[in-house]
């Protein structure tokens, strides 16, 4: 039984979480703020928190700075749509063995794959860069979907590995006694249970393909018309003048479809994690 909190312990858990989400929100703030101010009006001295005159010129305008802005925002939802869909077809066979089979060596292979993401994706595009230029993979769709689906994929196995042992072994073997095979068991059995490990999975891989495009599409892309956003703005805003306003409304807009995914999501993502959390 759980003893309740003192008043003073209350109030720094409150004044914790506030501080925490000052840090986390600021930014975005601020990006909202710039979008929402006039050119004239950013530069200005002292600085001002709530701008004196507020304008949603910047989100009618970028359009025209930036005629491919919605290219752009389509291919980065093409490039972390597959990443996506790569990244849960082999987590899943791939967390399923680690869950059911017993192998020598199991438990390195799982800290071999912790100790891959210690390490930073920089440090690979090299050898990356020689590979898809052998196999004549750049720039191509497929040289920014590969090398993110790569990334993922060892998060992935670690994330969907604790739902699919959740799963009670007697509906598999109940199956198997009925003749069943194993991918027919993960197929009909084991996949619908463990639903919530999937939605998990798949939104956290969403967002990270959608996050690491900016490194991957600036060495392995060239060609515009296939360019994710970030890059698209990083080429357009870097050119002459910065316009920091829509700049801003651009970033903003950028961030949507994670925004929206994560609303739509929110409950099943909490809802499984916790579900994950606490099966053995």
């Amino acid at each position: 039984m759980t003893s309740k909190l003192r008043w003073h312990e209350v109030v720094a858990a409150y004044v914790g979480i506030a501080l925490l989400l000052i840090f986390i929100l600021a930014p975005f703030v601020e990006a909202a703020k710039v979008s929402l101010s006039p050119m004239s009006h950013l530069l200005s001295s002292p600085y001002q928190l709530i701008p004196p005159e507020i304008t949603f010129a910047a989100y009618a305008d970028m359009w025209r700075s930036v005629p491919g802005l919605g290219r752009y925002i389509a291919n980065s939802l093409i490039i972390s749509g597959a990443c996506t869909l790569i990244t849960v077809l082999l987590a899943v066979p791939c967390g399923y063995a680690l869950a059911r089979l017993r192998f020598r060596g199991q438990g390195t292979w799982l800290m071999t794959m912790l100790g891959l993401n210690m390490f930073s994706g920089a440090l690979l595009l090299i050898p990356l860069y020689r590979l898809l230029r052998q196999t004549g993979l750049l720039n191509t769709y497929a040289a920014m979907i590969l090398p993110g689906a790569a990334f993922l994929i060892p998060t992935a196995i670690w994330l969907l590995q604790p739902f699919l042992k959740s799963i009670p072994h007697e509906l598999e073997e109940a199956a198997a006694v009925d003749g069943a095979s194993r991918v027919v068991i993960l197929w009909r059995i084991v996949l619908p249970l463990s639903g919530p490990g999937l939605v998990v999975v798949a939104a956290t891989s969403f967002i990270g393909a959608y996050a690491q495009q900016f490194l991957i599409a600036l060495t392995f892309n060239s060609r515009d018309e296939i360019m994710p956003i970030s890059i698209g703005l990083f080429q357009f805003f870097g050119r002459n003048e910065v316009l920091w306003n829509q700049l801003m409304a651009a970033s903003l807009l950028s961030i949507l479809p994670v925004v929206a995914l994560f609303a739509v999501l929110q409950r099943r993502i909490v809802g499984g994690l916790t579900a994950g959390g606490v099966k053995g």
